[in-house]
């Protein structure tokens, strides 16, 4: 059974900070296997763990250290180097689109895909490209190509992640009151609160008008767009309204 998702691979990475953000940027699109080849500061280090915040746990706490590029491949079937400069190598150069969309139909065929990244200062160099099967290349502004490590991950992880990210941009039970719609209960409540407050307030009038009125209400309720902080909004001033009389 082959492996589900590509795995990172920072090379000779200088700051544990951006290790961190890498590790973070991983994990928002569900990467969790992280390599790292002869990390500056050694391994572990406290400020990758401090900027990884959540990721820390299930990526950091599980990346592996290797001493050369060539040890940490083990077990990959295809690597891409990702790199803003022209190479003198001859290789299939790819987008980050293209490249997830090639790395899918590599795994699944059964094969192991890499994503290598290079240095923050310098990038890859040519002996660290000319161990990967083909180049990755975002295409950016080419006055100023240069990527944050932590960027050029996120970016590579975004589009892995085309297929299997939400429909909308956040599950709602995790999104904020005044984005998701009220349901029919919470409306029915809205719409009984107010009938009852004009009732006593005399509104329906005169009394062989009154279902009618009251329908024409609910049907304007059920027409608006409501979310959960609207209802609470409007029940709110009605509240006070009635208190003030």
């Amino acid at each position: 059974m082959p492996d589900a998702d590509p795995v990172i691979i920072l090379t000779r990475p200088q700051m544990g900070e951006n290790i961190g953000a890498a590790a973070r940027a991983m994990l928002n699109f569900g990467l969790t296997e992280l390599r790292l080849v002869d990390p500056r500061d050694g391994w572990p280090n406290p400020r990758a763990v401090a900027m990884a915040s959540g990721a820390a746990g299930r990526v950091l706490d599980r990346a592996r250290v290797f001493p050369t590029l060539a040890e940490a491949m083990e077990g990959i079937t295809y690597a891409f180097a990702t790199t803003a400069r022209g190479r003198e190598l001859t290789k299939p150069i790819f987008t980050p689109a293209t490249a997830a969309a090639h790395a899918r139909a590599e795994m699944a065929e059964g094969g192991r895909v890499a994503f290598i990244f290079g240095p923050e200062r310098a990038g890859l160099d040519n002996a660290d490209v000319a161990r990967a099967s083909a180049i990755l290349t975002v295409p950016v502004n080419p006055d100023f190509p240069s990527l944050n490590l932590a960027q050029a991950v996120l970016l590579l992880g975004y589009e892995w992640a085309q297929d299997r990210l939400p429909m909308q941009p956040m599950p709602a039970g995790r999104r904020p009151p005044g984005e998701i719609p009220a349901d029919r209960v919470e409306v029915e409540r809205l719409g009984d609160h107010y009938e009852s407050r004009l009732d006593e307030a005399g509104y329906f009038f005169p009394e062989l008008k009154a279902p009618s009125m009251k329908q024409n209400l609910r049907n304007l309720w059920a027409r608006m767009p409501l979310t959960r902080a609207d209802v609470q909004v409007l029940h709110g001033m009605l509240r006070h309204l009635t208190r003030a009389r």
